[in-house]
């Protein structure tokens, strides 16, 4: 064993796992008989998001509450029956993940920055995890949770595709050695050391995504280096100058690009989405239908690379609610 320390169904096709009504401890509906379970790994399409497992025992049916209260009124955007809509829980969501990833992305840069070159040297690369757990009095009835994890400067965290490719194998190895127990938060097998390591009991996985300081700037390596040469030549530079940037895959089928460049013209906010992040809007084209599949070829391996471990989380995660 290692240990490296489709739209949501929603309305008629099934439970939202965005719905504030949700919970972990619904129990499944038992799947007909024609349609066996899928295996661990191959996660059926349009799969949904899971419960992480927490050591926490699910709560009772009779502690779910059938309608939880309203959110702020200037906020809430619940329809007659106390539901928000999913399309706007899940833009909702997709907007918050964004700025969570700029957010990290732009920590992650200080943190590197500030060791570079030392025996503490932080990799360019970050690894994301997003949870989501039931909060009523939220506008949106939920609330997300973001882990990370960070690697020392070494070659094997150098290569974003290849780290993608390892930690896939490294969640595999965990599935196989703790079963259906083992989480990705840990405590045994964990593969994240930063950011909300501690759930509430019924928080479910929504996605995965990664944070690189590799930009059309330049390698990270490449671009630190210019820094320190321009401060050594008297000329002033600064690490917030520098661009970053996150790729992110959501359990309802979103695949998320977020080019944070401090430079940029205000109003673009370098978000690039396969899905609207807002729904009021009526969109006739959207050019990144197709986001993973677009870009060169080593962005195209980071969406493979990433896409494979999305499925390896998301199938055990799913697999473990079902049983």
């Amino acid at each position: 064993m290692r240990t490296h320390a489709a739209t949501s169904p929603g309305g008629k096709y099934g439970a939202d796992p965005l719905d504030p009504r949700w919970r972990a401890g619904y129990p499944p509906a038992a799947p007909p008989a024609s349609h066996p379970e899928p295996a661990v790994g191959v996660p059926p399409p349009g799969y949904g998001a899971a419960p992480v497992p927490t050591g926490h025992q699910r709560p009772p049916d009779s502690a779910v509450p059938s309608n939880p209260p309203p959110g702020p009124s200037s906020y809430d955007q619940r329809s007659a029956d106390g539901d928000v809509p999913a399309d706007l829980r899940w833009a909702d969501l997709r907007r918050q993940v964004v700025y969570r990833s700029k957010r990290l992305n732009t920590g992650h840069l200080i943190e590197a920055d500030q060791a570079f070159g030392g025996r503490g040297a932080v990799g360019p690369h970050a690894l994301m995890l997003f949870f989501a757990s039931d909060a009523p009095n939220e506008p949106h009835g939920y609330r997300l949770h973001t882990a990370h994890r960070t690697w020392p400067q070494s070659p094997d965290s150098d290569v974003l595709p290849q780290l993608l490719a390892d930690m896939t194998d490294v969640a595999a190895d965990n599935i196989a050695s703790i079963g259906r127990e083992w989480s990705p938060l840990g405590p045994e097998g964990s593969m994240v050391n930063g950011g909300d390591m501690t759930l509430p009991p019924a928080a479910w996985y929504v996605g995965v995504g990664v944070s690189t300081l590799d930009s059309d700037q330049g390698r990270w390596y490449q671009v630190a280096r210019t820094l320190r040469e321009a401060a050594a030549a008297g000329r002033y530079m600064s690490a917030f100058n520098l661009k970053g940037q996150c790729y992110v895959l959501l359990t309802d089928g979103t695949a998320l690009h977020i080019d944070r460049d401090p430079q940029v013209r205000l109003g673009n906010d370098g978000v690039r989405c396969n899905k609207t992040l807002d729904p009021n809007r009526i969109t006739f084209h959207n050019p990144y239908e197709h986001l993973t599949k677009q870009g060169d070829d080593e962005t195209r391996d980071i969406w493979r690379q990433l896409t494979a471990l999305h499925h390896t989380l998301t199938a055990h995660l799913l697999t473990g609610r079902r049983a």
